[in-house]
């Protein structure tokens, strides 16, 4: 059997995005000004890279598939 999810998580993206931007910064060797001058452009990158499955930054469409015991993240538009 195949079937849909659409969850919606409004902080968890974002979060996640910061988190993920702030771990590479800290481990990047940079100092804290050139880190700081960093931290945008990153997350707005990675923002929009995700655009393809995250819509409004917040909704995320994942279909699972019971009999192949696979889960497959949709594209937006799918």
């Amino acid at each position: 059997m195949k079937f849909r999810i659409t969850f919606k998580d409004p902080d968890g993206v974002g979060d996640s995005i910061s988190d993920a931007v702030n771990c590479s910064l800290e481990i990047s060797g940079l100092d804290e000004d050139e880190q700081e001058l960093l931290r945008d452009p990153r997350r707005e990158k990675i923002e929009n890279e995700l655009k393809v499955w995250i819509e409004y930054g917040e909704y995320l469409t994942v279909e699972f598939d019971t009999e192949f015991g696979t889960a497959t993240v949709i594209p937006v538009g799918n």
